[in-house]
């Protein structure tokens, strides 16, 4: 009997990040922003690291994963 994988990325990230690259949607939809926030944060290097698959933006789930964690230690060292 087959499962049916979750569709919403939170509950994803929650259970660990699913294993294929995630799209701006799901990063959108992981951190609670808006769609527009996502490519900013790319046009400002300042959201998770991304990469170009010809016109197609996508994120590393470990990279994901790993930019959450260095924010998580930022906020506590300036907490």
């Amino acid at each position: 009997m087959a499962t049916e994988e979750p569709t919403d990325p939170r509950t994803l990230l929650r259970g660990g990040l699913p294993d294929r690259y995630l799209t701006p949607d799901d990063i959108a939809e992981l951190f609670g922003v808006p769609l527009e926030t996502v490519y900013q944060w790319r046009r400002k290097r300042t959201g998770p690291p991304g990469f170009r698959i010809g016109k197609h933006v996508r994120y590393d789930p470990d990279e994901v994963g790993a930019y959450v964690t260095q924010r998580k230690n930022v906020d506590r060292v300036a907490a």
